[in-house]
Order: structure tokens, then C-alpha cells, then sequence
């Protein structure tokens, strides 16, 4: 027998133990811990909503969406979710772009998902548009301590036009995990659009991670997740990952991503703007390696050719204002949490 096959059993029945010992099933050996990131591309119901701006989406606006419509947008998420955790959904399911709490609940309580015992954390956002960041999470696979959704600090509410940030604080598998949910503003009208209230909401997630890490101590294990509408490489995502006071290292994994492929096509150009951030810890810890740990799910049936610039792009919902059926105009990523 092999050095190598040797080194696999063993490996293998380590696991097996420390799992055993810990009270989990061999379906849970075989499963892990899997988070999964996703920009659904406006997820509206189809009643007007007179406290935002979303009158595209009624089946008298602009966009023409009606029941149909929605229904076939639920499903196909369902469809993403299920194919994302390999038919063992995801124990927690990162969503923005989700108009309110209803279509939460006809996607979590109304498709296949509802064997899966989904809970929900949602809360409606500042947006003008009522599109929100949010949450689901398989209640028999992780346990929630504590959630909040935050705004920079001296920031009035009514003057904060954008979605806020969900922090969550959970359990699974016996460590405790900070995560900080984003869906940062647009930069629709060049590069300088919204930057200012970009850097707040960086600065106070440092803020916010360092404050955990002087708590905690060093080996905080803090997950940074969502669509920053910002590349690995701009300075304001960098922020992020600068030396903190409290020595704590942060590395984005979504660099190692950058290629020939993203998650969000513009022009023909692919660009990596849904990232996810971890402390060092958590790859010491969680993950097998850093390269390689977060994937970009990419199955063929959310891409299709793109109609303009050579290559593929997400199969989106509308093109343009143009119904054509489709998942999204972006793609998800997915990390595996594995216990050493």
C-alpha cells in the first residue's frame, strides 16, 4: 500500500472520530460547512410597494413583471441554491437584492428549500429601491448568537441611501464566526460615485472587526462578504485588508480569482466584484488553503453567450429592460468551512 493512500485512511479516520466524538453523522462527515454568496439580480415581488421606488417591477411598469415572472425567479433560485450545495443546500445562503421579506418566504417556505429547514434574518434596508442584504441558514447546521444591521456612526438614517450592512454572529461546529454581510452602492457615473460613503462603511467595518479581535484575541474568525461593486485591487477594498491596530491579518480570497473569469460582466470584461474577506485564523483553522478555497459557481446553465463582446456572461433576468428569462446578472461564490 502507498505512502499516499496510507496518509488518505488516516486522514480519513481521524475525521471520522473527531466527528464522532463531537456527536455529528456520517452525512455530516461527508458534507461541509458550506456559505454561499449571491447577487439574485432583483428580486421583486409584484405589488407596489408606496414607501420605495419599484415601480418597474409591477406588471404595469416598465419591465412588464407579473406573477409568471416571479414564480419562474423563484424557482430558478431554488434551482441555483440546491445545484450550489450539490442537492445539500448550503448552511448559509448570503442574498442581496431581495425586495422584502415575503419573497424570502415563497423562496425558503415555497420550492424544494422547505425540507431544508431555512431560518431568515432580513430586515428592510434604507434603499430608495427597498432592495436588501439578507440571510438564510439551515437551523439544524448552524446556531445564530447574536445579528444587527449597521450604519456608519454619525450617519443619520434618513440620510444613509444605500443598503446597510448585516453582521451576523453564529456557530458551527463548535467555533464562533463574525460575519459582515455587504452590498455596497453602485458605481453607475464613473468611479467617484458613492465613494464617499464607500470609505465609511469600510472604515466602520474595521472598526467593527478590530473591536472583535481586541474581544476575541487573535484568533478571530471573521468572514467580510458581498457585492462591493468594487474590484480585489481598488483602494477602498483594501482598506479592508490593511494591518489592523489589533494585529489581526485579513486576506481576500477573492484575488486569487482574478483571471479570465468573474462574477459580474461589463462590456465583455469580467470584473471579481462579489469577494469574500477572511481573517488569518480562519484559513489556519476552516480551510484546506487559501488558493483554491473560494470557487465561483459557474455551472453552464447561469451563463449564455453574450450577445455584443465575444465569450460568455451570467444569464441574466433582463437584458437591458428586455425580458429573457434568466438566473441573474451575476454569479454566486461558494467557500467550504471544513474543521482541521
Amino acid at each position: 500500500m502507498s505512502e499516499g493512500i496510507v496518509t488518505r485512511i488516516t486522514c480519513t479516520l481521524s475525521l471520522l472520530l473527531l466527528f464522532i466524538s463531537k456527536g455529528y453523522s456520517q452525512d455530516d462527515l461527508s458534507h461541509p460547512v458550506r456559505f454561499m454568496f449571491y447577487n439574485v439580480e432583483n428580486l421583486f415581488d409584484t405589488y407596489n410597494d408606496s414607501l420605495t421606488d419599484d415601480d418597474e417591477f409591477i406588471p404595469s411598469g416598465l419591465r412588464r413583471w407579473n406573477y409568471e415572472r416571479y414564480s419562474n425567479k423563484i424557482n430558478s433560485l431554488c434551482k441555483t441554491i440546491l445545484a450550489a450545495g450539490e442537492f445539500y443546500p448550503p448552511a448559509i445562503v448570503g442574498l442581496c437584492e431581495i425586495e422584502n421579506r415575503k419573497v424570502l418566504e415563497n423562496l425558503v417556505y415555497g420550492t424544494t428549500l422547505a425540507k431544508f429547514n431555512y431560518g431568515i434574518i432580513h430586515e428592510d434596508s434604507p434603499d430608495p429601491r427597498g432592495i436588501d442584504v439578507c440571510l438564510i441558514y439551515r437551523k439544524d447546521l448552524i446556531k445564530i448568537f447574536d445579528y444587527k444591521y449597521l450604519i456608519p456612526e454619525g450617519v443619520v438614517r434618513v440620510m444613509f441611501k444605500t443598503r446597510s450592512v448585516l453582521y451576523l454572529k453564529f456557530g458551527v461546529s463548535g467555533d464562533t464566526l463574525h460575519l459582515f454581510l455587504n452590498h455596497w452602492p453602485s458605481r453607475r457615473g464613473g468611479v467617484l460615485a458613492g465613494e464617499t460613503i464607500r470609505v465609511k462603511i469600510a472604515d466602520m467595518i474595521r472598526q467593527k472587526v478590530d473591536s472583535i479581535a481586541l474581544y476575541s484575541g487573535s484568533k478571530a474568525l471573521i468572514l467580510i462578504a458581498g457585492d462591493f461593486n468594487a474590484t480585489p485591487d481598488d483602494q477602498v477594498i483594501r482598506l479592508l485588508t490593511a494591518n489592523y491596530p489589533s494585529g489581526l491579518s485579513l486576506i481576500n480570497l477573492s484575488a486569487g480569482l482574478l483571471g479570465n473569469i468573474g462574477t459580474y460582466r461589463y462590456m465583455g470584461t469580467w470584473e471579481m466584484i462579489d469577494q469574500v474577506i477572511v481573517s488569518k485564523p480562519v484559513i489556519e483553522s476552516l480551510l484546506c488553503h487559501e488558493t483554491g478555497a473560494l470557487k465561483i459557481f459557474k455551472p453552464q446553465f447561469l451563463l449564455q453567450d453574450d450577445p455584443k463582446y465575444p465569450g460568455e456572461r451570467p444569464f441574466a433576468t433582463y437584458l437591458g429592460y428586455r425580458y429573457q428569462g434568466g438566473y441573474s446578472d451575476h454569479l454566486p461564490v461558494i467557500l467550504d468551512l471544513i474543521k482541521k
